[in-house]
């Protein structure tokens, strides 16, 4: 993993921390491929990590306190964020953190007291200081910079009740980007040892962020998506902490989803026609605003998108047929091209909203052998902001919009439903009914999320980690005549483990987990094989693509 080896530069010869005491640090969520924790407590919450963003790098911590409490991470930090020591420059320190400048008066390090300037080559700041500078911060840290900021979001929360955190709590304005969100949720201390290597946690994933409000805001007066016609729309995998589903089919496959990513925000609609149906006009006008911010701002619709012009004007914004451009303030594109992809996710990155769609489904047809999720044009663009698009063909009808206390609560969302599925599993929790229900979803899920073959993403090796634990436990199912599969528990088990072993770096170990009466026969490589099979009035693909 690319991410080892900065963990290791950060955190090596640190043996335990010490959280014990007043400070009480938030929960830090991470989000993107670039992002990883430093440090996880057993309940899962991340009170440290650390990401890239562009050309810099940046340490986040979950309390401003930590940073003279732990000034031997500090140092390490530091060297972490100045890799090439022979040009150190000076690290200037934000002028309320006089004693952290005194931890580094004994170190062979420039350091200045002082507001924020672009010269520097690292910059200490608390979390709650950087509001008049946070673009300036964003920009100094694209170009190289080095940032360690700290602080916790549950105090301002609370004297901001009606405020969005992940946009407008200070610390969030600069440090989203890079994928690292300060919470609400307040963290357990206590004093714990330092793992080896970048800490996982299944408990992490138990509550994703709730969109209450954001789906109050885009299902204003829409009570019904009208999907009928010849459009055939793709499902959506919904797999970030902080995507959402929007618009799902009677049996919760979603077609319509949103995300945060970084300072900006995205909704996709998995058919582009969607994006000019006048009897979506209302849910598309709200998504456009929910997109915009308030800002007021150029609204720029791909030249071939000439009828959803026509829907989106209705907005009031002023929406232009245009290419892509970065002083846009929304960018309404399809799926189909990621010509570019890498400026789009900067621009959304930086606070730039993307109504993106497409569906999938045809592009998997004509590119038999490729991977749909690493490979689609849409997906380049999409995965990294915890949205996809599949294969899956969904059928058009009239659906009702979801209740929105529901949905934002007890409706299914990848990251819960696989922590709960953990918890029973390996402690034997019991799932509801309705959970119950979730199973097959979430095995299709997971297949899809695994396809992505992400290895350098913190959050993709640890599903993977998970899910390689739960294929090696006892009881996984050993199928036959006699003990047929009959539990939503071991049809998911087995789903999962055929998954796991078409991704998992060394597949032989897992062989005697998943058979463990593995016959003494002998290998031969390179051989064909010839099947004869009258196949008639039966159904052979699964079993085929088991042995494939």
């Amino acid at each position: 993993m690319a991410h080892e080896q900065d963990y290791h530069t950060l955190m090596s010869g640190l043996q335990e921390l010490n959280f014990e005491g007043n400070p009480v640090p938030c929960n830090l969520i991470l989000i993107g491929e670039h992002s990883f924790p430093l440090f996880i407590n057993p309940c899962g919450q991340v009170l440290m990590a650390a990401s890239h963003y562009g050309q810099g790098r940046v340490v986040v911590l979950g309390h401003e306190n930590y940073l003279r409490r732990f000034p031997g991470l500090i140092m390490k930090a530091l060297t972490w964020l100045r890799p090439d020591t022979r040009d150190a420059g000076v690290v200037g320190i934000q002028s309320r953190l006089h004693a952290v400048a005194e931890n580094l008066n004994h170190c062979n390090i420039k350091t200045e007291l002082g507001d924020f300037r672009n010269d520097l080559s690292v910059y200490i700041t608390d979390a709650y200081s950087v509001e008049t500078c946070a673009k300036d911060l964003v920009a100094f840290l694209k170009a190289g910079g080095g940032l360690i900021i700290a602080g916790q979001a549950w105090h301002w929360s609370s004297g901001h009740p009606q405020e969005n955190i992940l946009r407008n709590f200070p610390g969030n304005k600069v440090c989203s980007v890079a994928g690292i969100y300060f919470t609400e949720q307040t963290g357990e201390v206590g004093t714990f040892p330092v793992p080896e290597n970048i800490p996982s946690s299944w408990r992490a994933w138990s509550k994703p962020n709730n969109f209450k409000k954001d789906l109050e805001f885009l299902l204003e007066d829409v009570s019904e998506f009208d999907t009928r016609g010849n459009a055939v729309a793709s499902e959506v995998l919904v797999h970030g902490p902080l995507a959402f589903p929007i618009a799902l089919t009677p049996d919760g496959k979603p077609f319509v989803a949103g995300a945060y990513y970084g300072l900006g925000r995205v909704i996709l609609v998995s058919h582009e026609c969607y994006l000019s149906k006048k009897t979506m006009s209302t849910f598309m006008i709200n998504a456009i605003k929910w997109l915009d911010e308030g800002r007021q701002g150029v609204v720029g619709i791909l030249p071939r998108l000439k009828a959803a012009h026509e829907v989106l004007a209705k907005s009031g914004l002023d929406c232009k047929l245009t290419g892509f451009r970065d002083d846009l303030s929304v960018y309404v594109c399809t799926s189909y091209s990621d010509a570019h992809c890498a400026e789009i996710q900067e621009f959304v990155a930086e606070g730039g909203g993307l109504l993106i769609g497409g569906h999938a489904w045809n592009w998997a047809q004509t590119h038999r052998g490729s991977n749909v999720m690493t490979d689609n044009p849409g997906n380049r663009i999409l995965n990294k902001m915890g949205l996809s698009l599949l294969e899956n063909t969904l059928r058009g009808g009239l659906y009702k919009a979801p209740e929105v206390e529901h949905s934002s609560e007890e409706g299914y969302h990848f990251w819960r439903m696989l922590q709960r599925f953990a918890e029973h599993v390996k402690l034997g929790q019991k799932l509801t009914d309705q959970e119950q229900d979730y199973l097959k979803q979430l095995g299709n899920d997971c297949a899809s999320y695994l396809r992505m073959r992400c290895y350098d993403s913190a959050a993709y090796t640890s599903v993977l980690a998970l899910l390689t634990d739960i294929v090696k436990m006892p009881g996984f199912p050993q199928v036959s005549s006699t003990c047929p599969v009959e539990s939503p528990k071991d049809h998911m088990m087995l789903h999962i483990g055929k998954e796991v072993y078409k991704v998992t770096p060394d597949p032989d170990d897992l062989i005697s987990y998943i058979i463990k009466d593995t016959p003494n026969l002998p290998t031969v490589s390179n051989a064909r094989v010839r099947i004869t099979a009258n196949t008639a009035g039966t159904k052979i693909a699964p079993v085929l693509r088991w042995l494939w």
